[in-house]
């Protein structure tokens, strides 16, 4: 095309910037925009107008994730340096704090003096539980688990745990069982993060 506003608007240019041209149609695009600051300008406007409406419909990234994925990685690494792999008792309403004292108690299972909203440190690994001893700032957002159980005892702060209406005021050695299919989320009432063993027990097949 001779005429460089037919060219512009032949959605070429939208192509290109999404990586959709051949090598020569590329090689075109590119020699034209060198030569012609009109289109050069309109890629550059294409690709503002894509990453505007990518950061405006980007999805929030669960805040869950990115702690529980170190934490995997700090324990992969742990068990490749010798760390024994443990089997930390399965939590149930007479569960203490005591009862994981032999994790609790280790030098290495502190809190960094920089953390974001949660950190974790996972004790055991098993097809069938995952234990971690997990710090909460100030709250774990909503979830809802239909493949594990979630436990929780808290060992240090405090806490509120809502599962759909019902409220639950937890202090250090509360014990609660999150049932499956339930909305929750976790707010810390206390000056310091709350500290507890968490617990997911994977539903039988």
């Amino acid at each position: 095309m001779n005429n460089i506003d037919d060219y512009i608007n032949s959605g070429i240019l939208e192509m290109y910037v999404l990586g959709d041209t051949d090598t020569a149609e590329t090689i075109k695009i590119e020699q034209l925009a060198v030569e012609h600051p009109e289109i050069r300008n309109e890629i550059n406007s294409i690709i503002d107008s894509i990453e505007g409406y990518a950061i405006a419909h980007a999805a929030e990234p669960d805040p869950i994730i990115k702690p529980f994925l170190l934490a995997t990685i700090d324990f992969m690494d742990r068990l490749k340096a010798g760390e024994q792999p443990a089997a930390p008792p399965i939590l149930y309403p007479g569960s203490t704090v005591a009862d994981y004292a032999e994790w609790l108690d280790r030098a290495d299972m502190v809190l960094p003096h920089y953390f974001n909203e949660v950190h974790a440190k996972i004790i055991g690994y098993t097809p069938e539980a995952k234990t971690a001893i997990v710090w909460i700032k100030t709250m774990s957002p909503q979830e809802v688990h239909d493949n594990e159980y979630e436990k929780f005892l808290i060992v240090e702060g405090t806490c509120t745990i809502t599962i759909e209406d019902e409220v639950h005021q937890l202090v250090p050695g509360n014990v609660l069982s999150i049932p499956l299919y339930k909305n929750h989320t976790v707010v810390v009432t206390s000056k310091i993060p709350c500290k507890v063993v968490l617990q997911r027990i994977a539903v039988a097949a």
